[in-house]
């Protein structure tokens, strides 16, 4: 049972420590869309999108007023549409019209994203993946709710390297198909290394073909709830620390489990995971590099960083994992640049570069995520950003992404704004040596010694 104090605790922290629910996610399986007619296939998508989650805002704001804690997005994950649309799409163009039947469909129920355009090909493509791939370019540019995810690679089959070439190249057209809105369309792709199948939040959250028909998962972040409970144990132990993270974790999924058990009541849909994820915004106060400050850093990227952010995600994922039976998705600590004004502040005045990034994608959650580089940086480059974060999370066996927004026009130093949740990013530099010839190798990189676990 919840008592009188926990509910005065939960208030302080919606009212001054910025918690929020980030987002109510349902998940549908598209399976039984699958169709050899297009017009038939995108009718049923649309038919299943509309129907399953038509009353998903209408809950989520009757639980807003019930529980007075703010939930900010609303979202729908779907079955990769590679898979859906394999027997009815021979043509990039065929692949751009689901697309964009998702995006009606989203507007119609009232979602703010709608994830699941994505295609899963770590050991190799099939001509379906290869055709979402190459339309992608025209699918985000052309929609404004599709958010899409290419998986490239998995700790037990290794890394597919004709994938990363082809999404390198494919980030640079997404992004000059929307210069005009500052690359936008590359804020909704992320390339992916062991992606999970139950992740609520977007760019890369899609419906999995292992679970059910429809699924509640919700992800709750407290970024400004951890720092104002760290700035009460200045000085600490290691141990007071850590423990302190911990207590607040549980707290917080506690509140993420609460609102998922009545949304799946209320929606009369299985209950799924609740994601503990410490995602920041630009707002004041709701910031993961001003815990990393909190912790004991002048900076992010100042020495330690590393270490600060390891602890802080390993002692996240112990408090959320005691305050519900299913936590899932990806649970731990974003670094996203743009969506951190600690982040941003960092990065502008060069504390932190994309190598020191890249290590600390080593034990956070995610991986290089928001990153503007100049829109100049060639093809391979990009794709070699991808596959050292992919090395990472294969051999680590954890999630890794890549989420770069090649800024058209923009050179280092310049910022990028986007406005809203998705903040602004200061343009950081690209190391200018060349990995073509690495890049341009067909073939993957083999799984590591250590997969083979049977």
């Amino acid at each position: 049972m919840i008592n009188i104090q926990e509910v005065q605790e939960t208030n302080q922290m919606v009212r001054e420590e910025n918690l929020d629910v980030r987002t109510i996610t349902i998940g549908i399986s598209l399976l039984s869309c699958i169709d050899e007619n297009r017009e038939r296939l995108t009718s049923k998508i649309y038919d299943r999108i509309t129907e399953t989650a038509k009353d998903l805002s209408r809950t989520a704001e009757t639980i807003e007023k019930e529980f007075g804690i703010p939930i900010v997005n609303r979202r729908i994950s779907c079955t990769p549409a590679a898979l859906i649309g394999a027997a009815a799409c021979r043509s990039i163009e065929d692949f751009v019209e689901i697309a964009k039947t998702m995006d009606r469909a989203a507007a119609a129920v009232g979602v703010n994203l709608i994830g699941g355009y994505s295609a899963l090909v770590s050991k190799g493509m099939t001509q379906a993946d290869e055709l979402l791939i190459r339309s992608l370019p025209a699918a985000l540019s052309e929609t404004e709710r599709v958010c899409s995810s290419v998986n490239v690679a998995e700790s037990r089959t290794g890394i597919n390297m004709d994938a990363v070439r082809l999404c390198g190249e494919t980030i640079l057209q997404v992004a000059e198909k929307s210069k005009d809105e500052s690359g936008a369309a590359c804020m909704k792709l992320v390339i992916f290394c062991n992606a999970p199948d139950d992740n609520p939040f977007m760019a890369g959250a899609f419906h999995g073909v292992t679970e059910a028909d429809a699924i509640i998962n919700v992800g709750v972040s407290g970024p400004g709830v951890v720092k104002t409970a760290l700035s009460r144990v200045r000085g600490e132990s290691f141990e007071v620390l850590c423990e302190t993270i911990k207590k607040t974790a549980f707290k917080v999924t506690r509140v993420g489990q609460a609102v998922a058990g009545e949304a799946s009541r209320l929606l009369n849909i299985p209950f799924g995971i609740v994601d503990l994820s410490l995602a920041p915004t630009p707002a004041i106060g709701d910031s993961v590099a001003d815990i990393l400050c909190e912790i004991g850093l002048e900076c992010p990227g100042a020495p330690g960083t590393t270490a600060a952010l390891a602890l802080l995600n390993d002692q996240v994922k112990k408090g959320g994992v005691m305050a519900s039976s299913y936590v899932g998705g990806l649970s731990g600590a974003f670094i996203p640049v743009s969506e951190d004004q600690g982040m941003i502040d960092a990065a502008a005045r060069g504390a932190i570069t994309l190598e020191k990034l890249e290590a600390m994608t080593a034990v956070c959650s995610v991986g290089l995520d928001m990153i503007a580089i100049p829109g100049d940086t060639e093809a391979s480059s990009i794709s070699g950003m991808i596959a050292d974060e992919m090395a990472i999370g294969m051999v680590n066996h954890k999630t890794t992404a890549v989420r770069l927004i090649p800024a058209i026009g923009k050179k280092v130093g310049d910022t990028v704004e986007f406005g809203g949740l998705f903040g602004r990013a200061p343009v950081m530099g690209v190391n200018l040596c060349s990995c073509r010839a690495f890049v341009e190798r067909k073939g993957r990189i083999p799984a590591p010694i250590h997969s083979f676990k049977n």
